[in-house]
């Protein structure tokens, strides 16, 4: 009894994704060459000398195309098969298994999330990442073992039973298994970043999501090839052989990607400069926010966000302001030029007594690696305009805003202390006299409100 066409064309779907590759390994039959040596030569008559085909007729060759697949396979008779040589109870037995094999898929799934959370909860972050990373594979290989168990109990045309069984065994296992093995690499980044916490440099907290991106693009890749090669039974090499042309066009293309790419690496494994620090390169002065395998990310002192090509790092110099062991200051403390030698020799004493008093001195007396850094204060220069005063010293550790408020501090006793001994400040002046005349008396009157200035 024929079947209809919604049951048919259901099947059909069904084993669609390798049907295609198990009809190109069954030989012609005659009358399908025959079929198929005749179209041909009706088409090569029907092409004009041109062999310019209108566009009309698309869809015309493409429904001959597939009536031709059709004849060739005998879809009809293979899917009438399946009706006529199987009995109710095999039916029922794959509809029994299939269906069992969800449940238990549920059922497995459930369980695993359930034991992965709660070990979580207690603390066993990596145990529980295993076992949540297991619970959505193991619902569809569990799904696809059930649907292998019901296939073999039914008499199916050998096209078919190959076509299902890949689809049933070979597919669904191995997206499965890749698929579990995509999901553990959060498991590896657990295990990557307690072992990051473990060193001193900040960098490495980096490199443990680039490193997690990286895997699961592996394993993608060798994903993809795999079923390829076990499934459909592509010849992988040649697919990699085509990869390499293509990937030679693609680098001749993408040289500065490249430059980027390996300038990344350079930054890895060279660390000229750490997430956090502060750089200074080609007038661009910030915080590093991100390390990537394109760019780095600094963020500038006004707020702005500033991309920067990595392959132009590796190439050019870079000031790592965050690593400085201290924060230098150099101060000119300009004297007026009628100030006395003694009055000057006081300001020194000033200062450098205020620059060793209790309370200031403690961060300016750093001892960086084995030399004692002690503040120096010198009359080193006598300027064009005043008598200066060279003051220098180094302040530790090196915070920004801890150091901006010790030398306010230190500003306003410099100021208070020289005030109090009568020593004044230069201001930028300028005095000019004219040779061959005698000096003059400059004599200043000041008016009352109520008098006008003379004509």
């Amino acid at each position: 009894m024929k079947t209809g066409k919604v049951r048919r064309w259901l099947f059909v779907t069904f084993i669609s994704a390798t049907l295609t590759g198990q009809v190109l390994a069954q030989p012609p039959t005659s009358t399908s060459s025959d079929t198929l040596g005749s179209r041909q030569s009706s088409a090569n008559t029907a092409k004009a000398p041109n062999d310019v085909q209108p566009t009309n007729d698309f869809p015309r060759d493409l429904a001959a195309d597939a009536a031709d697949f059709f004849d060739k396979v005998k879809l009809d008779d293979r899917v009438e098969s399946i009706w006529t040589q199987n009995t109710w109870r095999q039916g029922t037995f794959f509809l029994i298994t299939t269906i069992a094999g969800v449940i238990l898929g549920r059922v497995i799934s459930g369980v695993l999330r359930f034991l992965g959370n709660r070990l979580v909860r207690r603390g066993w972050e990596l145990r529980g990442q295993v076992f949540l990373a297991a619970a959505a594979p193991a619902c569809l290989a569990l799904i696809a073992t059930g649907l292998s168990l019901g296939i073999r109990q039914l008499a199916l045309d050998p096209m078919f039973r190959a076509a299902a069984n890949t689809v049933a065994i070979g597919l669904l296992l191995l997206i499965a298994l890749f698929w579990y093995a995509y999901n553990l690499v959060d498991a590896v980044e657990i295990f990557l970043r307690r072992f990051a916490q473990r060193t001193e440099s900040p960098l490495d907290n980096q490199v443990v999501p680039l490193l997690r991106r990286s895997l699961r693009l592996v394993l993608i890749t060798v994903g993809v090839l795999t079923i390829l090669e076990v499934v459909f039974g592509a010849n992988v090499g040649a697919v990699l052989a085509g990869f390499g042309i293509a990937g030679l066009a693609v680098s001749l293309a993408a040289q500065d990607s490249l430059k980027n790419l390996f300038g990344s690496i350079t930054i890895f494994f060279d660390k000229p400069f750490q997430v956090g620090d502060r750089i200074i390169f080609q007038g661009v002065d910030g915080n590093v926010e991100e390390i990537g395998f394109r760019s780095t990310k600094v963020r500038t002192l006004v707020g702005n966000l500033v991309t920067i090509p990595n392959s132009a790092i590796v190439n050019e110099k870079v000031e790592n302001v965050g690593r400085r062991p201290t924060i230098q200051r150099v101060m000119n403390l300009t004297l007026a030029y009628d100030t006395p030698p003694e009055k000057i020799e006081e300001a020194i004493h000033i200062v450098r007594r205020l620059l060793n008093e209790e309370g200031i001195r403690e961060p300016i007396h750093p001892r960086v690696g084995a030399n004692d850094s002690p503040p120096r204060v010198f009359f080193n220069e006598l300027k064009s305009d005043a008598l200066n005063l060279f003051v220098i010293y180094w302040y530790a550790p090196p915070d920004w805003w801890p150091y901006m408020e010790h030398a306010q501090r230190v500003n306003l006793e410099i100021l208070r202390r020289f005030t109090a001994a009568g020593i004044e400040f230069a201001f930028p002046t300028r005095t000019i006299q004219f040779a061959g005349n005698e000096p003059q008396e400059l004599s200043v009157r000041l008016l009352n409100s109520g008098d006008a200035f003379p004509s």
